[in-house]
């Protein structure tokens, strides 16, 4: 039996295709988007201004595709860790993270990761495909506390500009009057430094945007990241340097910390002669540990010292709240633990 194609996930110009195909008029493609992300339907036969015949019709090639999530773990500081089941056989995270003025969910754009950056979980998995745009915005539409939602990070498992063409379907969906009509503002797309796609993103979206820098000096960063290479951190600056500032977009550089490694002062000289001449904000994380990495949590002392600096300099840095340390908080490790138990 072929299998059905899923319409949540699917652009408004996707749905005119879809209409036609079952000979329903075009403005029935409107009304199948008002019940997909208005009305947050699970299933066509609950479209009711749709003639029965046609839902028939729509049900022997379709279905809504709402998938829930397989597994999940709470923390005691409220973060949670939802497991989504793709491609039958992987599975990709989902982060909950509440705060006392918001709550945001930090969602997967591929299974793995090609990046293989030295610090992060998900790039140890390999690489197994990019997630279409429905399982990007399933992660969105199913998770239980989705009506608390206030912002939305394209900050888990994979590259998001490594999966461009779903990622600005679910970006038009999100954003659009005939989706769910959210504000860009709300919006971040965190990357580190796919210079084809950040071009595509720059010139086509108003989201945030949420680089992933981690060290100021080229030879230090390669070592951590292998994209350096193909994507030079410095050339990667000088594409967002040409963008126009006068947007409301707001444009921040995460930098994970790591004792010993790019926690000096030297470090912080570097990196805000780096990011001078750009408005922006600098996030410190800290590192968590990963299991047969060696790197190592940096002393908050050094962190704060860090900051300051920078503050002082006249650039806004802040340190990131650590959470979810107590359910595998490292990007990836609860999507690896379950697949060896596999």
């Amino acid at each position: 039996m072929k299998e059905k194609r899923h319409l949540l996930g699917m652009t408004l110009e996707e749905l005119t295709d879809v209409v036609s195909e079952v000979g329903l008029p075009k403005y029935a493609a409107k009304q199948i988007a008002d019940w997909l992300y208005k009305k947050n339907v699970s299933s066509i036969s609950e479209m009711t201004n749709i003639s029965s015949a046609k839902r028939i019709e729509l049900e022997d090639l379709f279905d809504v595709g709402v998938a829930a999530p397989v597994h999940s773990q709470k923390s005691v500081d409220g973060t949670i860790k939802y497991l989504y089941e793709v491609k039958e056989t992987s599975t990709v995270e989902t982060v909950y993270i509440p705060t006392a003025d918001r709550a945001t969910l930090c969602v997967s754009s591929q299974i793995g990761c090609k990046m293989n950056c030295l610090f992060c979980m998900t790039g140890k998995q390999g690489f197994s495909g990019n997630l279409t745009s429905n399982e990007i915005l399933n992660q969105i539409r199913s998770v239980p506390e989705r009506n608390e939602l206030t912002n939305i990070v394209f900050m888990g498992m994979g590259e998001p500009l490594d999966n461009t063409d779903e990622l600005f379907k679910v970006l038009d969906i999100l954003t659009s009057n005939y989706g769910y009509a959210w504000s860009p503002k709300r919006i971040t797309v965190s990357t580190i430094g796919v210079g084809k796609g950040l071009g595509r993103f720059l010139r086509e979206s108003d989201c945030h945007l949420a680089l992933s820098l981690h060290s100021p000096f080229p030879d230090e960063r390669l070592k951590l990241m292998p994209i350096e290479k193909k994507y030079p951190v410095y050339d990667i600056i000088e594409q967002i340097k040409q963008y126009d500032f006068s947007h409301q977009r707001r444009v921040s550089f995460e930098y994970i910390v790591f004792k010993g490694l790019n926690d000096s002062k030297k470090h912080a000289d570097a990196l805000f002669s780096l990011l001078k001449e750009i408005p922006c904000r600098v996030n410190l994380i800290r590192f968590h540990a990963i299991p047969n990495v060696d790197l190592h949590s940096p002393d908050m002392t050094r962190m704060e010292t860090f900051r300051d600096f920078l503050n002082t300099k006249g650039m806004v840095c802040t340190i990131r709240s650590s959470r979810g340390e107590d359910i595998f908080a490292a990007c990836g490790m609860l999507a690896t633990t379950k697949s060896k138990e596999k």
